[in-house]
């Protein structure tokens, strides 16, 4: 009877211990825009990508934060509060790469 307690002990303390299944963690911003004015075409073309990317890595976190919310594992209001806070910056370095393509189309037409 000790030993299964000291094993039911020790099972309990092991799921205790363990991350959750899903570990949403926030993507980072890409670390680099070109400057459109100074850019190769390349250099566009591979911050259109990353973007593209880093947009797609935060779509997958954001569903990530709902699965919590179905599991019960995160209230609404946090997950609400991590949404808004990761489409904003998401918004941030969308918007400064926009303003890099509008300067590199008109120095190339």
């Amino acid at each position: 009877m000790i030993r299964i307690k000291f094993y039911a002990a020790v099972a309990a303390a092991l799921v205790i211990s363990m991350p959750a299944l899903a570990d949403c963690t926030l993507p980072p911003p890409p670390s680099k825009i070109p400057n459109g004015s100074t850019a190769s075409e390349q250099e566009m073309l591979a911050a259109m990508n990353t973007l593209k990317e880093y947009n797609g890595d935060v779509n997958v976190y954001l569903k990530c934060l709902d699965y919590e919310v179905k599991q019960n594992r995160m209230p609404a209001s946090v997950r609400d509060a991590k949404n808004n806070s990761a489409v904003t910056e998401l918004q941030t370095v969308a918007d400064k790469f926009n303003q890099q393509v509008r300067a590199f189309k008109a120095k190339h037409g």
